[in-house]
């Protein structure tokens, strides 16, 4: 088979065959194919397009370029994924929840991309915590525990490593098409009976375009549906950061103020609910949306979801009183002083990706790959969109590793912030559609 013959018939707009795609992936994975013919297929696609089939076949084919798990354990074995956000904290509190629900969750996550933060660089503020363990490892903490969140191993779907890496380069990182398969031939290569995907959509997301983020929500629920895993999509808000609190120790210490019930967080809480809500009723596991929420109430009032969170920490290697006592081992910043509002009126507007790269600037995220974080700096938001505010109050609380960076983070954060003397109308549904 010629490639250059795929990348003309994909030019051309016409359907690849799964022997094809198949080829391709394979002679991809073991690195027979040079990155310049790679790159001109991904743009064929980027700007062509594929058939939902394409599509389903392109996925399948990455899932199986490397190792996959399978499972045999007394529940159903469910993940939830998000496409990246400020202040997205919901793994952290989803994951024990859905395993006092009775199910299972072998959750492969990653860590910052650009303005929007990783799930494993905030479990890699806790002290001891392994988010690479071994299989045998993993499959004993899933088992024992209900829940495990670690990073991607690279002998799961190494296919998409490596074309991930030459789309970065190529400006084909946006194809809805490669997106999708991206996404879900990680996930679906963990073993997964059951999926609930978080598309972000707004200023501080990827998808900044509502019709962008629910085609792809659509892309992925059909995809994933027709790979064999059941699977649901939310198109969520994130016009505003989701968690008051931005930064890796601070949303550890925020999703354990949720599953102590001491949370005031409503919107991390709203969004939690309602993505649990959705993969407990796809999974079975409720048979109505109303008894999955009784189920998610009486798991936090009754500290079961707060014993798996303390559980899986231990058992991945940290303190086994981490959930009772996280300030003696996350790392305090420096300085702790708030910011407060330079005038009077009405938050109109919140830059919610400016905040993301704030943190960045704080030392809380990587500008290169290589770069250490800052586990302790931050910012907890005393304020929120649509709120009237008083010149001197109180805009958020920073946390910084010295005054330098906090003197340009204060003056970034500020400059954030929209505040006009009328209020402007603004959706605050947080929720914004749901796909099934």
């Amino acid at each position: 088979m010629l490639f250059k013959e795929l990348i003309s018939k994909k030019r051309l707009g016409k359907e690849l065959t799964k022997n094809e795609i198949n080829w391709f992936i394979s002679n991809l994975t073991n690195n027979n194919l040079s990155e310049g013919p790679i790159a001109s297929l991904a743009m064929a696609i980027c700007l062509k397009g594929m058939t939902f089939d394409e599509r389903v076949q392109l996925t399948l084919a990455m899932k199986n370029s490397g190792k996959t798990l399978s499972w045999d354990l007394p529940g159903p074995i469910i993940d939830k994924h998000s496409t990246g956000g400020v202040g997205d904290t919901v793994s952290l509190v989803l994951a024990p929840v859905l395993a006092a629900c009775g199910a299972y969750v072998p959750m492969i996550s990653g860590r910052g991309l650009g303005h929007t933060g990783g799930t494993l660089d905030k479990f890699d503020s806790i002290p001891g915590y392994n988010t690479s363990p071994n299989e045998t490892l993993l499959r004993r903490v899933v088992s024992t525990v209900g829940c495990a969140i670690i990073g991607q191993t690279n002998e799961l779907a190494p296919a998409d490593k490596r074309l991930y890496a030459i789309r970065d380069v190529t400006g084909t990182v946006e194809s809805i098409d490669l997106i999708t398969a991206s996404i879900l031939s990680k996930k679906l290569a963990a073993g997964l009976e059951g999926l609930v995907i978080d598309v972000k959509y707004g200023n501080g997301a990827f998808m900044q375009d509502f019709n962008e983020a629910s085609n792809l929500a659509k892309s992925l629920v059909t995809v994933s549906n027709k790979s064999g895993c059941k699977t649901t999509a939310l198109v969520t808000d994130m016009n505003q950061p989701l968690s008051q609190s931005i930064g890796n120790s601070l949303e550890v210490l925020a999703a354990i103020d949720i599953l102590k019930g001491s949370s005031k967080d409503y919107r991390l809480l709203e969004v939690s609910n309602s993505l649990g809500v959705s993969i407990l009723c796809s999974s079975n596991i409720c048979k109505t949306k109303k008894e999955a929420q009784l189920l998610i109430s009486a798991v936090l009032s009754s500290g079961k979801a707060a014993e798996k969170f303390s559980q899986m920490v231990s058992e991945l290697g940290g303190a086994n009183d981490f959930f009772e006592k996280p300030q003696n081992y996350l790392t305090p910043s420096n300085i702790q002083k708030n910011i407060y509002c330079k005038k009077t009126g009405y938050v109109n507007k919140i830059n919610t990706k400016n905040l993301g790269n704030i943190l960045i600037l704080l030392g809380g995220g990587r500008q290169k790959v290589e770069d250490a974080i800052d586990y302790s700096v931050g910012m907890k938001l005393l304020i929120e969109l649509g709120s009237y505010v008083e010149k001197n109050q109180p805009l958020c609380t920073l946390y910084a590793r010295d005054q330098v960076s906090f003197n340009i983070a204060e003056k970034e954060i500020i400059e954030s912030f929209e505040i006009g003397e009328n209020k402007e109308n603004y959706d605050n549904k947080i929720i914004i559609e749901h796909f099934e």
